[in-house]
């Protein structure tokens, strides 16, 4: 349990340091629903 949690909260640092050089709020948005939607087909596969 404790690899899953260090491995989601690497991935999530990753994604805040991309958010930090996309300046555009619309392209963040995006990306963040098109990562949440890709995560949540990989969990239930």
């Amino acid at each position: 349990m404790k690899r899953v949690a260090g491995y989601t909260l690497f991935w999530i640092a990753v994604g805040m340091l991309i958010s930090l050089f996309i300046s555009n709020t619309f392209w963040t948005v995006l990306l963040i629903f098109f990562l949440l939607l890709v995560g949540y087909n990989l969990f239930l596969c």
